[in-house]
């Protein structure tokens, strides 16, 4: 009997500045035009917000102080086996700004910018819920979806 693949967890940052959300693309290249808060996947033995300040720096070449979580986030393929945990987490830029010719040493990253909360109905954008939560103050649970490309 095969042993059921445990969920992957991941850690993402809300980042507000000037009343603009930081945003990252989701999928590299010319896949997908949906977008996310910069994060990914938590390595074993480094604490979450540790794995946060990495996570955003590749993504974005920013330095950050990590506040509360505000989110968790779930969503996983339903005609295979990922399943995914998010952790939000409040965060403020304390060094860098962003810079076009930044490149994520993964490749994943390609476009970073931030919206407003009127450009946010204009775009693909997950989770569903990632606009009330960056302009609020509570802590949200988002229950499971299907993963989008």
């Amino acid at each position: 009997m095969s042993r059921p693949i445990a969920p992957r967890l991941a850690v993402r940052a809300v980042i507000l500045k000037d009343d603009r959300l930081l945003l990252v693309n989701a999928w590299g290249g010319v896949k997908s035009d949906l977008w996310t808060a910069p994060g990914g996947g938590v390595e074993r033995g480094a604490s979450l917000p540790d794995n946060l300040k990495r996570e955003v720096h590749e993504e974005t070449g920013l330095g950050i102080a990590v506040g509360p979580p505000c989110l968790v986030n779930e969503f996983h393929d339903p005609n295979g086996s990922f399943h995914q945990v998010d952790i939000y987490f409040r965060a403020e830029i304390i060094t860098g700004a962003l810079d076009a010719d930044w490149r994520d040493p993964e490749g994943v990253v390609t476009e970073r910018k931030f919206f407003s909360r009127a450009d946010l109905a204009g775009i693909r954008l997950k989770p569903d819920g990632l606009a009330q939560v960056a302009w609020d103050t509570a802590v949200y649970y988002d229950p499971l979806e299907p993963i989008v490309r």
